[in-house]
């Protein structure tokens, strides 16, 4: 079978390696960049929003592939000075900073050298990966390919000639090669059950995840102990594994390989059991023995149709690369494992590498909301059932017991995601969520909140006004008036976590950024939030002042930067250009004061200097496909306000896009578009029409774009007072409208 002609404007490599961008110019120099200039994706295979993904191992951070060493900030110190790998893992992390542990489960390795090899890091070069498939050349000789399905990974491996070549599988690794990175299975098992045929289970982080393997070759099958062969043996189990006990198994299969010859691996996974595991590879893969091919063709046709939800129209190869792969990005997070949760029973809904809530519901669940309805309402399901279970909406949900660690950066986001569900339409047991929204709001800073009207860090105050606001919608839609009524109230605590001296908030703790940074999020009553500051011009001088107008350009943080040159880039207050979220929807503040034209002035230095192709083409960690939703939706000239079912118009950076929405299609045309350069001037929206009636307003609703229609913008060089007086709904003062109450 020939190979499937993939996406080729997808390029998964973009943000493997340290930010590598044109020189900044004009606003974009005057932006501050604290956390790693690194995308931290890696270029694996992977399925949309599957279970399974497979990459190159060097057990580098965070996602087991590349060549750099754990970082916090500034430039990444490199492990290695070249692309190296020991073999081929699974289940990787993608574009996220801190979130242990890191997978990277069941190694697989070719090798033409004695089992004792096993871990060695061999260069590679040759390599090359489309959406679904990943290769590379191992410097032994050895060519190495992966695909995956939903549950599934396939592997084809091409051998030199020579007379003891092997195919060596390990359970026993897990994390990453940096210190304290590792992961310890806590329990074990693998047998042999047939020639070719081998099942094992691992419990790893209170979960038990299983493997089936098949192996297509007519070599020697062994398991292994320690680097020492098992002639004969059939199984092995471990129990109550340490650090300290832990030695490496796994099983092989060796014999002679002529060269060219190639050997096929195919795996199946599931988290209830080797069985499970089995009928999971057979409907991804079927039954033959040989199915390499068919699975990555059928992976690449199920990238396409993803990826074809969203056309836009460009002159600019560059730039269709850099979009395109923005859209794979959005589209690996998270993880659907549908009937596959080992925490309770059922068959429903089950995800996990809801990595970084407080990224990705901003940008990424409202693209997932937009674009794949059904998914989205499965995903709802699945953070339901994870609060039912276990206590909580999760803030970050990983592949483990107990995941939802991550308290101290967000509270009640999934409100947001529940919300515009709800004010959308879709279909979900909604007296089942507002159970569960309800309770949650009440959980750890939720009580601080209730009791005292603040929680701390001050930002969760935020979360929290904003989570009851999403949480009223809810209510008014299932006509519990009276709740609705007491969350209206409590969806006012917002202001209380500003100081109207400074406009800015209160003195706190703030995680991964400053008061300036979270001080210019969208919230639900933003007219007020003006108010509070002063008024219009107060607002737009403080948000100028925070981009950085009229001010010097200044030095990102190099390799290990000191205290004292963090301290002072902290106390610049300054944007921090999307190598970090928490100010990633403050461009869009300005709408709200009449000044449409200083968000097309920001989002265009964005889009056009801090993005690009080539492995250092992201600035900043991708966080779980939240940076990328980010630019697909800018540089559509949208913006989804969070839980408010909004969106925001601005400039968009094609000249035409097309969007697949569940009413069809949403179109979006330009006159007098001129193709955006770095460093160039901005285009300013000066008139639109929606459906061909005139547009004043700086805003569309959801359903205005989930029920299809065109936009059509008049862009020039020069702002016209366009959208001053149409400014986004406020609480207060133009209520954003809720659902009918039935």
């Amino acid at each position: 079978m020939n190979a499937p002609v993939a996406p080729a404007r997808v390029d998964p490599f973009i943000g493997t390696e340290v930010t590598d961008l044109p020189h900044r110019t004009g606003l974009a120099a005057r932006w501050w960049s604290p956390k790693p200039q690194i995308g931290n994706t890696h270029p694996g295979a992977t399925y949309p929003l599957g279970m399974v993904s497979a990459c190159a191992y060097s057990g580098a951070y965070p996602t087991g592939y590349g060549r750099y060493d754990l970082s916090t900030e500034g430039v990444p110190a490199p492990m290695h000075d070249r692309q190296l790998a020991s073999g081929v893992t699974h289940f990787q992390q993608s574009g996220t900073g801190a979130i242990r542990k890191y997978y990277n489960y069941f190694r697989v390795t070719p090798m033409v050298e004695p089992l004792d090899a096993l871990g060695t890091l061999w260069e590679i070069e040759d390599e090359e990966a489309e959406p679904g498939w990943y290769s590379a050349t191992l410097s032994t000789g050895i060519r190495c390919e992966v695909t995956v399905g939903p549950k599934s990974a396939v592997h084809r491996y091409t051998f030199p000639r020579h007379h003891d070549a092997r195919l060596v599988v390990d359970l026993s690794l897990g994390g990453l090669a940096i210190p304290f990175g590792a992961t310890v299975p806590l329990r074990a098992y693998l047998q042999s059950v047939g020639p070719g045929v081998a099942q094992g289970q691992i419990v790893v982080e209170g979960a038990p995840l299983a493997v089936h393997l098949e192996c297509d070759t007519d070599w020697r099958q062994l398991l292994w102990y320690d680097r020492r062969l098992m002639p004969g043996g059939t199984r092995l189990d471990f129990d109550a594994i340490r650090p300290t006990t832990l030695r490496s198994f796994g099983l092989m299969w060796a014999g002679p390989a002529e060269a060219g010859q190639s050997v096929e691996l195919r795996m199946g996974f599931s988290l209830r059991g080797p069985e499970q595991a089995r009928e999971n590879l057979y409907l991804d893969c079927g039954p033959a023995r040989s199915s390499f091919a068919s699975r990555r063709a059928a992976t690449a046709r199920t990238w396409a149709e993803h990826l074809d939800l969203v056309e836009v129209e460009t002159s600019s190869p560059e730039r269709r690369t850099v979009f395109s792969t923005a859209l794979y990005h959005s589209l690996v997070k998270p993880s659907f494992a549908p009937a596959e949760s080992p925490f309770w029973p059922g068959d429903g809904p089950f995800a996990f590498d809801i990595s970084t809530m407080w990224d990705i519901y901003r940008t990424q669940l409202p693209l997932l909301t937009t674009l794949l309805p059904r998914r989205a309402v499965e995903l709802a399901r699945a953070l339901l059932t994870i609060c039912e279970e276990e206590g909580n909406l999760p803030v970050g949900y990983r592949m483990a017991r107990g995941a939802d660690r991550f308290s101290r950066q967000g509270s009640a986001l999934a409100h947001t995601f529940l919300a515009d569900l709800c004010q959308a339409g879709l279909p979900l047991d909604w007296d089942w969520a507002l159970v569960h929204m309800h309770n949650d709001l009440r959980r750890t800073y939720g009580e601080e909140y209730l009791l005292r009207g603040v929680a701390h860090p001050i930002s969760h105050t935020l979360d929290l006004a904003l989570g009851y606001w999403c949480t009223a919608k809810v209510a008014a839609h299932v006509g519990d008036r009276t709740l609705a009524a007491q969350f209206d109230r409590l969806a006012r605590g917002w202001a209380a976590a500003y100081d109207p001296a400074t406009g800015l908030l209160r003195d706190s703790t703030f995680y991964e950024g400053g008061p300036w940074n979270y001080s210019f999020r969208l919230l639900h009553d933003m007219a007020a939030r003006i108010d509070l500051a002063g008024g219009d011009e107060a607002f737009v001088g403080m948000l100028d002042t925070f981009f950085g107008y009229g001010a010097a350009p200044v030095r990102l943080p190099g390799l290990a930067p000191t205290t004292a040159e963090l301290a002072e880039g902290y106390a610049l207050g300054r944007f921090e250009g999307l190598n970090n979220e928490p100010d990633m929807d403050a461009p869009w503040a300005y709408h709200y004061a009449g000044r449409p034209d200083r968000t097309a002035e920001v989002v265009h230095a964005v889009v056009n200097q801090q993005f690009g192709t080539g492995r250092g083409g992201l600035p900043g960690n991708d966080d779980s496909g939240g940076l990328s939703s980010w630019y697909v939706w800018a540089s559509l000239g949208l913006f989804p306000v969070a839980g408010q079912h909004l969106f925001l118009v601005n400039a968009p950076s094609f000249p035409r896009a097309r969007l697949a929405v569940a009413g069809g299609a949403f179109e979006i045309t330009t006159t007098g578009f001129v193709e955006p350069e770095p460093g160039g001037r901005a285009q300013y929206v000066r008139a639109a029409t929606l459906n061909g009636e005139p547009l004043e307003r700086t805003w569309l609703g959801g359903d205005e774009v989930h029920h299809g229609g065109h936009l059509a913008l008049e862009l020039g060089d020069t702002p016209t007072g366009w959208g001053h007086d149409g400014r986004p709904p406020s609480a207060s003062t133009h209520p954003i409208p809720r659902p009918e109450v039935p």
